[in-house]
């Protein structure tokens, strides 16, 4: 038995496979086999509540950060 796939974009732990697709029936959300294998390589970064981060998007920085080649620190 393979690994329990979750649609990404509900977390429903019901999909299932028809074809080459992965089929949602809580979201109606369809997405290629390929595309999963290719997202599952792709890094993810968190904050330190576990929500992810995605471009864009503010972060205060609560320490100095060191940056190697830099002259100054993040403040």
């Amino acid at each position: 038995m393979s690994t329990e796939i979750i649609c990404p974009k509900c977390s429903s732990p019901y999909v299932y496979q028809d074809q080459n697709l992965y089929i949602c029936p809580e979201c109606a959300h369809e997405y290629s086999i390929d595309a999963e294998q290719a997202s599952s390589s792709e890094k993810v970064y968190k904050d330190a509540h576990g929500t992810q981060l995605f471009d864009g998007d503010d972060v205060i920085v609560i320490k100095d950060l060191k940056v190697k080649g830099a002259s100054n620190p993040i403040k």
